[in-house]
């Protein structure tokens, strides 16, 4: 073999090795190409469900507050029409305690105790509606005296319109203590409603969930 065949021979043996080696080099870049797109679509795949999962979760969250705040909003207005029911029945059973003369007498005497030791004045003048006025007219220095010793009470002549209770005021006018059924009633209207809803269902839970 002449100088010029050994020398194709070695160009010819280096080509191929160095084309071993780049196709070597190829598969390895292919591998490693592979592999890092397969990583990148596991890890978008990943991020893309917890994205989901976070969106269903928020989505769930939101349900669940919407149906709490509706559960709220129907047990207000259930307390609400509960209280307005009590309220409204109010003034039979008012009428109902003033036929019971000895329970009734007893808590006008109370109302006018509490209410002449208020005002400082000797001489008061107490109203009453036209039923009661005619049924205590002819025992009233008893009644009045039993329910403040020290005061001088007089029974005013014209009757006043309300279900039941009293008012007191001095001669002049100037100072009035409101003890009817509905000025007690407007006075007590905050806590009245508080009681009744006390009374009629418990608070809401504020952990409640669905």
């Amino acid at each position: 073999m002449n100088q010029v065949d050994e020398l194709a021979q070695t160009i010819l043996k280096r080509a191929e090795s160095m084309a071993d080696e780049c196709h070597d080099r190829a598969r390895v870049g292919r591998d490693v190409i592979l592999r890092d797109a397969s990583e990148r679509l596991q890890l978008r795949e990943e991020k893309e469900t917890l994205l989901a999962k976070a969106m269903a979760d928020r989505t769930y969250r939101r349900k669940v507050q919407a149906d709490e705040l509706k559960l709220h909003s129907r047990m207000d207005h259930l307390r609400w029409n509960l209280v307005q029911t009590v309220i409204e029945r109010l003034p039979a059973r008012m009428m109902e305690l003033a036929k019971d003369k000895t329970r009734y007498f007893a808590l006008l005497q109370a109302y006018l105790s509490k209410g002449a030791e208020k005002i400082e004045a000797d001489t008061l003048l107490v109203e009453l509606n036209a039923n009661d006025q005619r049924r205590l007219q002819s025992d009233w220095e008893t009644f009045a005296g039993a329910a403040a010793p020290g005061k001088h009470l007089l029974l005013a002549e014209d009757p006043i319109q309300t279900i039941g209770g009293l008012r007191i005021r001095t001669s002049d006018n100037l100072i009035r203590l409101d003890q009817t059924f509905e000025g007690r009633l407007e006075r007590l209207e905050d806590r009245l409603y508080q009681v009744i809803v006390e009374r009629l269902l418990p608070p809401p839970r504020s952990d409640m969930s669905l």
